[in-house]
């Protein structure tokens, strides 16, 4: 066959904040450096994080610090995070966000001209800075704007494949033009993989088309290692209704301004729900609640703002126990606050006022769903948001055990534990982003040029083409519908053993279905070809999700065990879930232990809970 072949030191795989901000700090290091994005530039999936930044910059409550933000992330995570990377992402975070400014980001502001801050769920004190409910959007906006004087080469439309590997060692990757068909070889010292989620493995999610799994499989394929694939999150508020809105994100931010969740029968039900963590709370404390959204230091935070696996199981709890509203979630709605402050203050305009704080929310719902948020509630369920498991990477240079292979953003993992608290998605990828890049470039410096095999080439190009020589027999569009309903069943926000052992037998079903997949036509805009590569991706990390779910007898954070409700924090509470391919192909998983805490950061989770340490650290 005809290759296209492309030469870089670094080659960075995914256009989102990570990658962009990986590409930035390689490239500023002296090295070339190849981006290649599967969709667009721009249209990461990154710009649909609408709430904000999380950074401890301590501009609207001057009691925030590093510490609080890392103590915070560890108690989110359940403490099976890799403490180091939540030590490095809190320390740093400021810095990357100031530097975000520095670059041309244009943040809400203080009355004295700071960045202005937003509370979110899980986070002590206002940490999250925002720019209206579009800040994904302005990030990419500035990286891409800093990244293009940078000299980074883009490749656009372009499904990696395969990761080539010479002697154990990454050499580049082989993709192909979504548009034309036509394969590229990628040859490279190193490969940053910044490919995003897995949320196109459910039936119901936030993500769009591109998040297949494709980093977490290239990974896996080449010999890396995954950790924490049953972590799952499935953000509480994403649209169930109207189905032109189905599975969109109403941002955690919307609950940070006052809005509040109902049941059918007008219930405010999360105030029955306060973990022991928390101060007291009654129905009584709305007005309070209300008051620490207006930024009330000492005020009880509203109940709707507790960490997200809490509230999307609530959530459902309504909804499975016939309290739900007619589409099977609950309400959200913004009116309850908006008459609680026109009380207090005589003149304030709801509807203005949250066309300027939340414009985004408020637009695409009254063009896409003919629904107005600042006269109606909105009905929400939980939907299939961020993936907290993937690649296994060092803490401090985010490479992979496969070396020259790194990893950040969310295909990497660690950072997160059980559960991400929001917000914290987006300075994790600006803050391992740059380790990425650096480390990366400083391996490229440190070791010589390696070989692309092309016998990899050759077997990786016949394997993607397979589709086209099979007899028409299994349509892939139908095997990725029975995957996402599978999944959505068996192995979602509730799990059972039973359940998930069939999902397991299920998959291997479908695997064969998969490798049944006729593709008529030819290369050239055919989607349905595309559907057919991205199945193995989707096939391997649902397999992955599921066989961690089932030895995690305990339910941590994201992961709720119907069969093991509660958490074992004896067996499970200090250890990691590892999985690996072995040489024969097969799936393999063990149970790893944490490593120690340095006794610091033990002081400042301590001083965070009242002196006392949780189980899981002492």
């Amino acid at each position: 066959m005809d290759f296209q072949v492309h030469e870089h030191d670094v080659i960075v795989i995914g256009a989102g904040g990570a990658g962009l901000r990986a590409a930035i700090e390689a490239s500023a290091a002296g090295v070339s450096v190849g981006l290649v994005c599967k969709s667009l530039l721009g249209k990461a999936h990154t710009v649909m994080a609408e709430g904000g930044i999380a950074a401890a910059l301590a501009n609207v409550d001057n009691r925030d610090n590093w510490k609080v933000h890392f103590a915070d992330t560890m108690r989110g995570g359940q403490y099976v995070n890799n403490w180091r990377m939540a030590q490095l992402h809190a320390m740093e975070a400021p810095d990357r966000v100031r530097e975000l400014e520095a670059w041309g980001a244009v943040f809400d502001r203080t009355p004295d001209g700071k960045i202005l801050q937003r509370n979110f769920g899980g986070h002590k004190y206002p940490r999250l800075a925002h720019v209206g409910d579009r800040t994904g959007l302005e990030l990419i906006r500035t990286l891409q704007d800093h990244g293009i004087h940078k000299g980074i080469q883009v490749y656009m439309e372009r499904t990696v494949v395969r990761l080539l590997l010479d002697a154990g060692r990454v050499s580049g990757a082989l993709a192909y033009d979504r548009e034309r068909g036509r394969f590229t070889v990628f040859k490279a010292k190193a490969v940053i993989l910044a490919c995003g989620g897995i949320g196109k493995a459910y039936k119901i999610t936030s993500n769009s088309w591109e998040c297949t799994g494709d980093g977490h499989t290239l990974a896996y394929d080449a010999g890396a290692e995954w950790i924490d694939m049953e972590f799952v999150q499935f953000h509480p508020t994403g649209m169930i209704w109207p189905p032109s809105v189905r599975g969109i994100l109403v941002t955690e931010g919307v609950r940070g301004e006052g809005g509040v969740l109902r049941n059918k029968e007008g219930k405010r039900f999360m105030f029955g729900d306060i973990p022991d963590s928390y101060k007291p709370q009654t129905a009584k404390d709305e007005e309070e609640g209300f008051n620490y959204v207006l930024g009330d230091k000492n005020a009880n935070r509203p109940p709707e703002l507790l960490t997200r696996d809490h509230v999307a199981r609530c959530i459902v709890r309504e909804a499975r126990e016939g309290r739900g509203s007619p589409h099977g979630g609950v309400f959200l709605e913004l009116q309850t606050f908006a008459e609680w402050y026109g009380k207090k203050k005589p003149g304030f305009k709801a509807e203005e006022h949250w066309k300027k704080k939340l414009p985004s929310m408020y637009h695409q719902f009254k063009e896409l769903g003919g629904l107005d948020i600042t006269k109606e509630p909105m009905e929400v369920g939980p939907t299939t948001h961020y993936m907290m498991g993937g690649v296994r990477v060092d803490s401090d240079t985010q490479m992979s055990r496969v070396p020259g292979l790194f990893a950040c953003g969310e295909c990497a993992a660690g950072i997160n534990g059980a559960n991400r608290l929001g917000g914290n998605s987006l300075s994790d990828l600006l803050v391992l982003g740059k380790l990425a890049g650096e480390h990366a470039a400083k391996f490229v410096k440190a070791h010589p040029a390696v070989n692309t095999p092309n016998d990899q080439i050759e077997d990786a190009a016949k394997w993607a083409l397979a589709p086209f020589d099979r007899p028409p027999a299994e349509n892939p569009y139908q095997v990725m519908h029975d995957l996402q309903d599978m999944m959505q069943d068996l192995v979602g926000i509730v799990r059972k053993e039973d359940e998930m052992v069939r999902a397991l037998d299920g998959l291997e079903k479908l695997k064969a279905r998969a490798a049944r997949c006729h593709v008529a036509g030819h290369r050239e805009y055919n989607p349905g070809w595309h559907t057919a590569i991205d199945l193995h991706n989707l096939l391997a990390v649902s397999e992955g999700i599921t066989r961690a779910a089932i030895l995690r007898k305990e339910s941590r954070g994201a992961q709720f065990r119907d069969d093991y409700p509660t958490k074992n924090t004896r067996e499970f509470g200090r250890v990691n879930t590892i999985q690996w391919k072995a040489a024969d192909g097969s799936m393999q998983i063990k149970l790893e232990p944490i490593a120690p805490m340095p006794q610091e950061l033990k002081d400042a989770i301590a001083a965070e809970g009242g002196g006392k340490l949780p189980e899981e650290l002492v």
